[in-house]
């Protein structure tokens, strides 16, 4: 494996750091500089002016296409969210639909996509881009997202990857807050390359099969790349592991006093005015009589609810979702004149994924909280299968006063939910580039355009239609043609398949994003100073965006039982200019080997939030040859998203607790306050109110089109030594060691008021605002929680990244080599506006749990390598810091191992290699969380648990 680092950097403080922290470890590695084909400077992630890439202002790592195989990963969003500097993200551990919604970012559930979040920051302020340029976003039938699906990137075509942890608005735009990860595809090559991969857990299942073909034909003036990927991974469910077999970590049993079963039972649920009920079995067929006052008497077929009629949903999810995806891809370049050179590429890849959850839980009544018409059903009296002689009644106008809360049943005869995504993606890109001279200087320039699409189809299966189950739940008179009458208070089973044809229906949603994106850039030396030649680049692009969510027309017109949605579109345009100077000023003399200034400036105008301007600052100094200190200052841009500012309102269930319950423990119970405050936000003043939901509560966010854009300050000071006394004394061949401090801090950042911070604002403040965004039923039970997207305070994070790079001489034993990265973490903050100011939540060394996200105060990795020729071994270690859960539960710190043998044989000339590994070798369990919305864990964070094994042949240099 080659690990080096494009040196920029900060601190050689954080050493001590991370060494004595170790054991980290890692995959993350960085290819060794790059130059063209003339050996001239080239142009890298972090500046557009053509450099060394060791003398660039940004801290950037390189991972190359050896160091992605060493992970014996299929997917590059699951390789890069290994650096330290990397938060999570959506990943294929990542199985959100039907389980807790839309999550509240206005892009909805991105089932089956995988991104990349650096610093914490989320994804949609990493930007990422192919060959420099701007990639269509991801969508999966579910919203209109902000970010790039990066499973549509297929490994096979990727020559490097370049990671700018550092923000770089004014250099590539809106998006680029937290960093920008570079995707670099193949562009030339000789000849065949293939590879073939299959993996598998110890415990038999989450088999992948992965493989990547491309052959390259080269000629004086043309060159061609083409190729094509297949990646099939198979599921890793719930029920097959430990740690996710009942809701919380160590549950055997619903009975269990942590609860968290849910109450919609497989024989139902009834909550009339007065005692909560539920139906015993054998299911009730005729229309006996009961008192209402005494349903369950002494001649009642009813009981009360205990905790063993609670549903166990846990061992009916996904651990690891299936995915399929399979694509092709061309890259060609064409020397028309001697200066001028045509460049093409076209990126298609399709994705079959899926997503799972339990049976449907089928809630009916003024307190169901769907917020559609099941809210407002009543059961009439003369439906067969009602067994109290006289109507349920939701209420509202026209009807009796209500005299029930809820029916739930758990609709296990319509089977599993499942949401089952085909989404295609195409990218084609066209580039001029070439060079001329003028007054004596050589120049370089490029023109481009890019076509992108996503189109994305979902299914779901085991939805109902709220009008159709009304009419059959009605009169019975009114029941006619094919309407068949409702069973939902009998057992399991109860429900025929003719009740089940009439109500039911497969869900068919859509969503599409388009990208037009065309850019012309200039860069070469004005002039020389006694130090050096100034250099500049400037450029122009013009970007028009579109995006589109298409529920299906009955979850439109609000007839679905699960997660409810409206369509939604929008588009932009923008117009951008740039221009990067860099200006030596001090060379040769004592303590300052060199010295240079530079600096960027872009404006952006957008359609739809109008013009924005950012300027960036850096300075860098080598007092010695080996020795690079350097700092810079940037300002950061984001425009508001399609999503943010055009999706429709839509639900997340959030697994948060309501602070007004009346239960032992809560703040209800021991705070007069909290009573007080909760009364006025409409709790009965009886002391009656029991949330029954079992810790999931409906959170209702939307676009809003009076956001406004976001604006970062990021201040970068760094270090990096190189000494040449290692390499000139045969100690080693490459010796480095980098540290960079950064400060980021985010203003008017765009995101929802944390729906608990806004519960318990309400409840021990009174705070207006929050109480106003709660709305509950007459019974108290929580409806929705309003989280509007909306410009809150403000997010501040600070950290330090190490890296060291060790690589030996080629001896008679072969080479040797260590490489660590570490990133510790000094300050993560939210801010949010309160009625009297401003709420600030420290989250460094916690879990947030919802959405799931760990900032642990300190990650690394590290990776030892033996390279004998024939044989190549390496053992990575990835080391995560212990958090604690909100509650003061710890969270153990984390260490996984990973090994790979590959035998490449020299009589085949190294073409052909069996590469053998296993991740985790260790069997490290993730840490289990009671909080993480995840199944008993934090799955952007942590591993799947088990051994994951693999086998690899590959061909070609």
């Amino acid at each position: 494996m080659r690990f080096t680092t494009i040196f920029n950097g900060t601190g050689l403080l954080a050493l001590a750091t991370m060494l004595a922290a170790m054991p980290a470890a890692a995959q993350q590695v960085a290819a060794p500089a790059v130059t063209d084909s003339t050996g001239d400077e080239i142009v890298v992630t972090g500046s557009r002016i053509r450099r060394d890439p060791l003398d660039q202002p940004s801290p950037v790592i390189t991972v190359d296409a050896e160091s992605i195989q060493r992970t014996g990963l299929s997917s590059v969003a699951d390789v890069l969210q290994r650096l330290p500097s990397a938060a999570g993200g959506l990943n294929s551990k990542v199985n959100n639909s039907g389980n807790i919604g839309n999550p509240p970012d206005g892009g909805g559930v991105g089932a089956g996509s995988a991104e990349i979040d650096l610093r914490y920051l989320t994804a949609k302020r990493t930007l990422v881009l192919v060959d420099g340029l701007r990639f269509v976003n991801g969508a999966s039938a579910s919203g209109i997202p902000s970010t790039v699906d990066l499973n549509t990137i297929q490994v096979g075509s990727i020559e490097r990857i370049e990671i700018l942890q550092s923000g770089q608005s004014p250099l590539y735009g809106s998006d680029a807050l937290a960093g920008v990860v570079n995707i670099i595809t193949k562009s030339q090559q000789k000849g065949l390359k293939a590879s073939a991969q299959f993996g598998t857990f110890r415990q038999g299942d989450g088999h992948t099969q992965d493989y990547n073909a491309s052959y390259g034909i080269q000629s004086p003036r043309t060159s061609v790349v083409f190729g094509g990927s297949y990646v099939k991974q198979e599921a890793v469910r719930t029920r097959d592991r430990s740690i996710s077999q009942f809701p919380n970590p160590g549950q055997t049993s619903c009975t269990d006093p942590v609860g968290g079963c849910s109450s919609a039972t497989v024989n139902g649920y009834v909550q009339l005015t007065g005692p909560a009920l539920t139906i015993k079995t054998p299911p009730i067929l005729g229309r006996p009589r009961y008192d209402a006052a005494n349903p369950t008497g002494p001649n009642s077929d009813f009981r009360l609810l205990t905790a063993a009629d609670r549903f166990n949903f846990s061992p009916y999810n996904y651990f690891l979702t299936p995915s399929e995806r399979y694509g092709f891809f061309v890259s060609g370049k064409q020397e028309l004149t001697d200066s001028i050179n045509l460049r093409v590429k076209l990126n298609y890849t399709k994705r079959n994924s899926q997503n799972q959850a339990a049976f449907l839980p089928l809630f009916v009544g003024p307190d169901a909280g769907n917020g559609n018409l099941l809210d407002t059903i009543s059961i009439d009296a003369t439906n067969p299968f009602n067994p109290f002689g006289y109507t349920l009644s939701a209420g509202g106008a026209g009807n009796p006063a209500a005299n029930y809360s809820t029916v739930r049943r758990r609709l296990v005869e319509a089977g599993q939910r499942t949401y089952t995504q085909h989404v295609d993606t195409m990218s084609a890109t066209a580039t001029l580039d070439g060079s001329f001279d003028a007054m004596g200087r050589k120049f370089y320039w490029d023109a481009n355009a890019v076509i992108g699409f996503n189109d994305a189809k979902q299914l779901f299966t085991g939805n109902i239609n709220a009008a159709r189950l009304a009419q059959a739940l009605g009169p019975v008179s009114r029941c006619t043609d094919a309407c068949v009458p409702f069973n939902i208070f009998g057992g399991a089973g109860s429900v025929t398949p003719a009740m089940l044809a009439y109500v039911a229906f497969d869900e068919r949603a859509r969503s599409s994003q388009r990208l037009e994106d065309y850019t012309a850039n200039i860069s070469g030396e004005l002039f020389d100073l006694p130090a050096g030649a100034v250099g500049i680049a400037a450029g122009y692009e013009h970007r028009v965006q579109f995006g589109r969510f298409t529920p299906d027309p009955l979850i439109t017109a609000g007839l679905g039982a699960d997660i409810p949605a409206q369509p939604a579109r929008g588009q932009f345009n923008s117009d951008e200019i740039y221009a990067e100077l860099r200006v030596p000023l001090i060379h040769d003399t004592p303590l300052i080997k060199s010295f240079e200034v530079g600096g960027a400036v872009r404006h952006s105008d957008y359609s739809t939030s109008g013009g924005n301007t950012t300027y960036t600052g850096n300075a860098l100094w080598k007092p010695v040859t080996d020795l690079l200190l350097r700092g810079s200052w940037a300002q950061g841009f984001r425009a508001p998203s399609i999503g943010e500012l055009f999706g429709a309102a839509s639900r997340s269930d959030a697994p948060i607790d309501d602070p007004c319950t009346n239960v032992a423990g809560s703040p209800y119970r021991t705070s007069p306050s909290v009573r007080a405050n909760c009364t006025a936000n409409g709790v009965p003043a009886n002391g009656s109110y029991q949330e029954p939901n079992g810790g999931q509560l409906g959170v209702l966010t939307g676009g809003n089109t009076a956001l406004k854009p976001e604006t970062s300050r990021t201040l970068l000071f760094g270090a990096v030594y190189a000494p040449g006394w290692a390499r000139d004394s045969g100690f080693a061949s490459q010796l480095s060691i980098e540290g960079n401090y950064y400060d980021i801090k985010v203003e008017d950042a765009i995101a929802p008021v944390d729906a608990q911070l806004t519960l318990s604002r309400c409840a021990q403040s009174g705070d207006a605002l929050s109480c106003a965004a709660i709305t509950r039923t007459p019974s108290g039970l929580i409806s929705r929680i309003n989280a509007q997207l909306q410009n809150i305070g403000g997010i501040r994070t600070k950290g330090v990244d190490v890296t060291a790079v060790y690589r030996s001489p080629r001896t008679s034993a072969g080479i040797f080599g260590l490489s660590l990265n570490g990133n510790v973490l000094l300050k993560y903050t939210e801010t949010f506006p309160a009625e009297n100011g401003f709420t600030t939540t420290d989250y460094r060394g916690t879990t947030r749990g919802f959405p799931d996200q760990s900032y642990p105060k300190f990650k690394g990795n590290a990776v030892a390598d033996w390279d004998l020729g024939l044989v190549r071994a390496s053992f990575t270690g990835r080391y995560i810091d212990s958090v604690r859960e909100g509650d003061g539960s710890k969270l153990d710190s984390t260490f996984y191992g990973d090994v790979q043998l590959a035998f490449s044989p020299a009589w085949m000339e190294h073409r052909l290699a069996v590469t053998i590994g296993v991740n985790n070798v260790f069997d490290q369990d993730p840490p289990a969380c009671t909080s993480c919305t995840g199944p008993n864990y934090d799955p952007t964070t942590y591993d799947v648990p088990g051994q994951f094994g693999y086998v690899r042949l590959s061909w070609g240099l």
